[in-house]
């Protein structure tokens, strides 16, 4: 059982780092204090919210934004912790939140807007949380799916050595999942929220200039000042956008991230020191402190005290165990079946007298259009960033490097290429079906590489200096080690690359620049056109096709991937 932390027995002085440390948590707490206290200025729908494209306004709108963004990431890391231990500890709720998060990752972010922002604001009458709460809101839409995706897939292929140790030693399921299932899981949870807070920057256009009742609310913030910019063409404004989202995602790079992936090396599985570990300067600075680390001692003896509840669990399930499970198990589908069931009756008797059988099936025509973009995007993506993202997942100090930059193309919307997209195709005469489609996959191709960069990060130096002994190289290493190594990473993040391709297809497939309007044939122009009639009937279908082609291609192409996975390239 772990050892309490203990207080020393005489305070110690601060160093000079100390010095250095205290005034900027303090005033980082104040700044904090003073914008959270600016946001929650009263408001009534209706009432203008100025927004300046002055380039001096930009600090306190990007103050603004990372406050929106921090808070919807404490969310979404909650959401995942809970939601996928749920569905990896527990069969039944497995089979009911794993196709759910399928459904809640293919519903564009404009559907959860349109629902979400009234009550919000409902909420909150007089006040400007209201709104603030929809941004929120909308940025975790855009964060928790695939940070649960992340780590319900690092549950399910913990090592069976490792379980079968801690079933040995009886571990309560608190600190089993603490001591051995999180920390397994916790490098490709934190570069898939890395990517997860760069997919937020991607949206938060989107999120920062909403509408309601026929009202256009933009709250201060960089996505409101980047929409306003797009709306009067203002290229020179775009540009300073451009350099302050820069600016901001180097900063908390090395505030935060590259801390948190130096801290997190220690969790990789492996037997054998790696000699090339990530480095952090602020991680080094905080660990050289007095009064920092001395203040962390009181939440670190909650937390130890905190590991040893939890009862143990029994060492053999008995008969008695076995014949209340199959009990339950029958209870369950006989349940399962009825309310699926009873669904498709219901459907059946909606969809004729709401929308027809004609228009129905032209919905899903129009579907099977953008199904194949997406795939086909994906595979191209796949083929040119999996070698990429082992590559480089394999030299922590370049992944480092390249941390940054493919966060900054990550977070780079996809509207402020749209000048240059339409302008190219009317000038050339191209076919817009293909030429928008490159906008579908420009946000969301960097889920693959991102988490190959972890799976490949986390292969244990073990194993590959294993292959370097048996003289593995080439592409023989690639096949026999790397790829599998990296493969359930990959398929985590093609999963959800998929599922941003088809939320990101709403953007893409129509695209406006001043007069010209561009409208490609697909379920995304369906949907985006049926939201700017405001026909909440024809969005609900498109939304409801769009959910059930992104279910079936999950279950049949990705989750057999992972079952291989699973059963074939597990780290045993």
């Amino acid at each position: 059982m772990a050892q309490l932390p203990s207080l020393p027995a005489r305070l110690p002085l601060p160093n000079r780092r100390d010095l250095i440390a205290l005034p900027l948590v303090f005033g980082l707490i104040y700044l904090v204090a003073w914008a959270g206290g600016r946001m929650s200025a009263p408001y009534v729908i209706g009432q203008p919210l100025p927004i300046s494209l002055d380039p001096t306004a930009l600090p306190g709108y990007a103050l603004y934004t990372v406050l929106r963004m921090a808070a919807a990431l404490g969310l979404s890391l909650l959401f995942a912790l809970v939601y996928a231990t749920l569905a990896a500890k527990n069969r039944y709720a497995e089979r009911i939140l794993v196709p759910a998060l399928d459904v809640l990752q293919s519903v564009p972010i404009l559907g959860y807007l349109s629902i979400t922002v009234a009550g919000f604001v409902a909420l909150f009458p007089g006040s400007l949380w209201g709104v603030q709460m929809a941004v929120i809101f909308a940025v975790f839409t855009s964060q928790a799916w695939n940070m649960a995706f992340s780590l319900y897939h690092s549950l399910k292929t913990v090592p069976r050595d490792l379980s079968e140790a801690a079933s040995t030693y009886q571990l309560s399921p608190w600190l089993r999942f603490w001591r051995l299932e999180l920390p397994y899981a916790m490098p490709g949870l934190v570069w898939n929220t890395m990517m997860s807070v760069s997919g937020g920057w991607f949206f938060v256009v989107a999120a920062e200039a909403i509408t309601v009742g026929g009202h256009q609310i933009m709250v201060p913030g960089v996505g409101s000042y980047i929409a306003l910019a797009i709306q009067q063409r203002d290229l020179g404004a775009i540009g300073w956008a451009i350099v302050t989202m820069l600016g901001v995602i180097l900063l908390y790079d090395w505030l935060f991230f590259r801390p948190v992936v130096a801290w997190a090396d220690k969790f990789k599985f492996e037997s054998s020191a790696s000699g090339n570990a990530p480095e952090s300067m602020v991680l080094d600075f905080i660990k050289r402190t007095r009064i920092m680390r001395l203040l962390a001692v009181v939440p670190g003896v909650f937390w130890q005290a905190s590991l040893r509840l939890g009862a143990r669990p029994k060492a053999f399930p008995g008969e008695e165990d076995a014949r209340r499970a199959r009990w339950l198990d029958l209870i369950f589908n006989l349940a399962l079946a009825l309310t699926v069931v009873g669904t498709l009756i219901e459907m059946w008797r909606i969809i004729p007298r709401d929308f027809g059988w004609d228009e129905v099936g032209h919905v899903f025509l129009l579907g099977g259009a953008t199904a194949l973009r997406v795939f086909v995007l994906v595979l191209l993506a796949s083929v040119v960033w999996v070698p990429i993202g082992i590559w480089i997942g394999l030299r922590p100090r370049l992944a480092q490097r390249v941390q940054p930059l493919a966060q900054f193309l990550a977070a780079f919307p996809a509207n402020l290429l749209f000048p240059l997209v339409v302008v190219v195709i009317v000038g050339f005469h191209l076919n817009v079906d293909v030429w928008v489609s490159p906008l579908m996959i420009l946000g969301s191709q960097w889920y693959i590489l991102f988490n190959v960069i972890g799976g490949a990060a986390a292969l244990p130096s073990d194993l590959k200096e294993a292959s370097r002994n048996l003289g593995l190289r080439g592409w023989l290493r690639f096949r026999r080690l790397l790829f599998p190594g990296v493969f359930q990473s990959y398929v985590t993040g093609a999963i959800t690359a998929s599922g941003g391709a088809w939320n990101a297809s709403i953007v893409a497939e129509v695209v406006s620049w001043g007069s010209h309007t561009l409208v490609a044939t697909g379920l995304g122009a369906y949907i985006a056109q049926a939201t700017a009639r405001g026909d909440v009937h024809h969005v609900v279908l498109g939304t409801g096709v769009m959910a059930l082609f992104v279910i079936t291609i999950n279950r049949f192409v990705w989750h057999r991937l992972y079952q291989f996975a699973e059963t074939h390239w597990r780290l045993d």
